[in-house]
């Protein structure tokens, strides 16, 4: 089963960002309830593993991150693959994200050693063509400054991924609260 960890949006952000992502006519849109922070891609794994790590998460104590987004930004440089908007560095949210990880290879899952940039997917792209690269910097031009009030999730979710030739669909498998 295809899973990962994330912290939920709260529903005007994501409306917000979706209607901003929705500016442009090429690549693929998040929806906004599909939109989340992710903590760890654990990529597939056997249920049995998962059960284990359900044990593990429902251990952490954790106190409640603070999210503030601070601006729309690019992934992939001058061939762009993801549209963003970004989470600015909070010491609570890096430890919580320590914490699943630690958790995760407790029970034999192995995840990638890529560098930690908070983030919400707001759009994929496979290619871009120089009339859609325009449209995406006019896009960015208008909207990359901009920013939402800092807010608190109450709580991670462990969530399955399925692929599917539409996008990904998402299903809640658990969710774990957080001190505030």
């Amino acid at each position: 089963m295809r899973a990962f960890v994330a912290l939920p949006l709260p529903d005007d952000l994501t409306d917000r960002l979706e209607d901003i992502a929705l500016g442009l006519r090429f690549g693929r849109a998040v929806r906004a309830e599909d939109m989340h922070v992710t903590l760890a891609f654990l990529g597939d794994q056997p249920e049995a593993v998962l059960a284990e790590l359900h044990e593990e998460l429902a251990a952490i104590y954790a106190p409640t991150p603070q999210l503030t987004v601070t601006g729309l930004d690019l992934f992939g440089g001058d061939k762009p693959r993801l549209l963003f908007a970004a989470i600015a560095p909070d010491a609570a949210l890096s430890a919580l994200r320590q914490k699943i990880r630690k958790a995760a290879r407790a029970v034999g899952i192995a995840l990638s050693h890529e560098r930690f940039r908070p983030h919400i997917s707001l759009r994929r792209f496979h290619r871009i063509a120089p009339s859609e690269r325009a449209d995406l910097d006019l896009l960015l031009a208008a909207k990359a400054a901009f920013t939402w009030p800092t807010f608190r999730p109450t709580q991670f979710e462990m969530i399955q991924s399925t692929l599917t030739s539409e996008g990904p669909v998402y299903d809640g498998l658990a969710s774990y609260p957080l001190s505030l």
